[in-house]
């Protein structure tokens, strides 16, 4: 299985960005930790700060599924939600912390509508429990 993950704005700077809400690992060192735990499904990792460049990857990605961070764009971009809604590839929404034990601001999602499912709260393991979801058949 072929899986893309997106992370949107600011995700660039875990580790060192608010490590009391985000921890304090890089994304990249995770990644490497996700890989060996689904060793034998290949997986991109792409991260923008910019819309459009987020948009782009949903519209030429040939994965089996994605897994998306947009950030602070979740609450925004009813772009990025027009770029999922007219894509085939399934697309699971996660963020590592609970955006619902956050600001309100952060309490509404323009993106879960046209996502198969939204995993948050987890830290860095909800990018882990969206793969699985993919791997186990879950999601079509």
């Amino acid at each position: 299985m072929k899986l893309l993950i997106i992370n949107g704005p600011n995700l660039n700077l875990l580790g060192t960005r608010e490590p009391k809400i985000y921890g304090s690992r890089t994304f990249e060192s995770y990644l490497v930790e996700l890989r060996e735990m689904l060793d034998g499904d290949e997986i991109e990792y792409l991260q923008s700060n910019h819309e459009g460049d987020i948009i782009d990857f949903l519209h030429n990605t040939d994965a089996d599924g994605v897994i998306l961070n947009a950030g602070a764009y979740t609450h925004t971009s009813l772009a990025i939600a027009d770029a999922i809604a007219g894509i085939q590839t399934p697309v699971i929404e996660v963020h590592i912390s609970n955006t619902a034990s956050r600001e309100a601001i952060r309490h509404k999602s323009l993106i879960a509508p046209v996502c198969c499912g939204t995993i948050t709260g987890f830290g860095l393991n909800s990018y882990f429990l969206a793969a699985q979801a993919f791997v186990m058949g879950h999601v079509k």
